[in-house]
């Protein structure tokens, strides 16, 4: 049995965490029945004041201890579970995974058929006056055959500066990455940040930034993120002193790896002689995975989810010697019991939300189970580095500064330190140790921001390439493995070029749109233009493109799979090699 626990310190400016180990505890709460989770709460609470570390979790279905009016469904599992410890351990050495995490092929419960279906019952509700919105789920399962605090550490680099806690009960193991802070209370003050509101990262910066200020001034985005502060300033009042409840920052956007989320806070001055079990009869579980009204809402969760949440939805923390109390909501969550692993995926829906909107933002946030967007995602792998390559030649390095640039880029898209002093200073070494002849360089920046160059020799570029069109669409367009350059390539690699004396395989999208080479971008001329994909179609924007659209050698346009007989001439290009004239030796699909 070990957990681990590396949660964000919500009062600081990000930068300070708790992150620390536990071994096995010293003793275990457990509680199995709804009458024995208060008395359960009532002993971590004791624990902790008289010096001891407390650590575990408590199932969605923990909500009918406080309330009988609560919903829910029975589950497998106790409703609430927590170790106590003696002493906090030093976090692991060693921020990667173990061993290396196989694959995992999720399976989704629910077709788009029923989620149609659900939708459509959700909005009659809301109609008819029952409820304002409410938070539908369902679950994707998988098996999983591996270690699973390797998993956690690889989905913990996936989904990193949030809330993450590894609980290994021996009856399960909870793989928590929560970006959503449920309750902070220290001393007398209680700080709530409720998550409510999604939308996709963009491919480009100035996209990226569009998507967020749109996600914050959205009315249905914001309708969703007030309801959920209203019903949880509401719940916070029960506990608090008169007057005390405030929400001092309203529809916050956090930059997360592979979405935007919006967040409030609510802050409260708590009243005395107010318990641990008290708060959580006060606040759980929180309004955010459940609609408005709760009661109301919880009921009609239990009528459309055919089964148990489990610890997804209620709570994962630590209360620290002294009392100190810190939860998450436990989103972005894995459970893993057996070989059987199951992740829920759910958002709010209100009256103003449309089914393929939140299609899709299902499948924003099931992402950071592979760090891309297909629908039934990969384990998230093993820790990846960040990439650039470029041409060294006669000791001179080709587009440093573009390169440079756009690996900044992509370390703060991912949360890599970026320390461009370091790195080119590393990068200076190199060029030093090879000032003759022409080199290819692999620059590389891991999770820790240390950066390695390497360097191979490269022949002189072909005059002419021959490329062939990708048999099927290309899925992983708009994944942000594509938008940005990373030793993460099996999704480009998949595309290799199956005929002999092909150079590279042209990618399209499942719109039927050009989009790049799995090598470099592409140029068309097309009705008397060079034009090349613009980055929306999803491609990475390549430093060799990038240099002519600047001098205008180039224009982005939509180029379709169907517009290729039309093409008059094709070339390659990319910052290493440049300009290749090119050959499709197949251009109908």
């Amino acid at each position: 049995m070990q957990t681990l626990i590396d949660f964000a310190e919500p009062r600081s400016d990000g930068a300070t965490r708790l992150r620390a180990a536990f071994g096995a505890p010293s003793r275990v709460l457990v509680a199995r029945t709804p009458d024995e989770v208060r008395p359960v709460l009532e002993a971590v609470e004791a624990l902790a004041r008289e010096g001891r570390w407390c650590v575990g979790h408590l199932r969605y279905e923990a909500a009918v201890a406080f309330d009988p009016a609560f919903a829910v469904h029975a589950g497998e599992g106790p409703l609430a579970w927590f170790g106590v410890h003696d002493e906090a351990l030093p976090w692991p050495a060693s921020n990667a995974p173990d061993d290396p995490v196989p694959a995992v092929e999720w399976q989704a419960s629910l077709s788009r058929t029923a989620f149609d279906r659900r939708m459509q019952a959700i909005h009659r509700a809301i109609a008819d006056g029952e409820l304002y919105q409410l938070n539908y789920t369902a679950p994707l399962r998988a098996e999983f055959h591996g270690d699973a605090r390797a998993w956690f550490m690889a989905l913990r680099q996936a989904q990193p500066n949030g809330y993450a806690a590894f609980i290994d009960t021996g009856e399960e193991q909870v793989l928590s990455v929560s970006p959503e802070l449920f309750f902070d209370w220290q001393d007398d003050q209680i700080l709530a940040r409720p998550m409510k509101g999604t939308a996709p990262r963009g491919a480009t910066a100035a996209e990226d930034e569009a998507l967020a200020l749109r996600l914050r001034t959205v009315p249905k985005e914001r309708a969703e993120n007030v309801m959920s502060v209203d019903l949880i300033r509401n719940d916070l009042s029960r506990i608090a002193q008169p007057f005390s409840v405030r929400v001092p920052r309203l529809f916050h956007t956090e930059a997360l790896p592979t979405v935007w989320q919006m967040t409030s806070d609510v802050e409260a001055v708590v009243r005395d002689g107010v318990s641990l079990a008290d708060a959580f009869a006060a606040l759980f579980p929180c309004g955010s995975i459940t609609g408005a009204p709760k009661v109301s809402a919880m009921r009609m969760i239990r009528e459309l989810e055919p089964e148990a949440r489990g610890v997804y939805c209620g709570a994962v923390g630590v209360v620290r010697p002294g009392g100190h109390a810190t939860f998450n909501v436990p989103i972005r969550t894995v459970t893993l019991r057996g070989t059987e692993a199951r992740c829920g995926i759910g958002s709010g829906i209100t009256a103003d939300a449309h089914a393929d909107a939140e299609w899709d933002e299902w499948r924003h946030k099931q992402a950071f189970l592979g760090r891309g967007r297909a629908p039934a995602p990969a384990a998230a792998e093993p820790a990846f580095e960040l990439l650039e390559t470029l041409a060294l030649v006669e000791g001179e390095l080709r587009d440093a500064p573009s390169h440079l640039a756009r690996m900044k880029n992509a370390a703060a898209h991912f949360g890599y330190p970026w320390n461009e002093a370091l790195v080119v200073a590393c990068l200076h070494r190199l060029s030093d140790a090879h000032p003759t002849g022409p080199w290819r360089v692999r620059l590389l920046l891991d999770a820790q921001g240390q950066p390695r160059a390497e360097a191979f020799a490269m022949d002189a570029a072909p005059a002419r390439v021959r490329l062939q069109l990708a048999a099927r669409a290309f899925d992983e367009a708009e994944s942000e493995f594509s938008r940005f350059k990373t030793t993460r390539r099996a999704h480009y690699e998949a595309f290799a070029p199956t005929e002999a004396g092909v150079f590279d395989t042209l990618l399209w999208n499942q719109r039927g749109e050009i989009t790049a080479c799995t090598r470099g971008n592409i140029a068309l001329l097309l009705d008397g233009r060079w034009v090349t994909p613009p980055l929306h179609c999803g491609l990475l924007n390549g430093i060799g493109r990038a240099n002519r659209l600047r001098e205008g050698h180039l224009a982005e346009a939509v180029v379709r799979v169907d517009d290729l007989p039309r093409v008059q001439a094709l070339a390659f290009v990319n910052s290493l090699r440049g300009w290749l004239d090119a050959d499709l030796s197949n251009p109908q699909k």
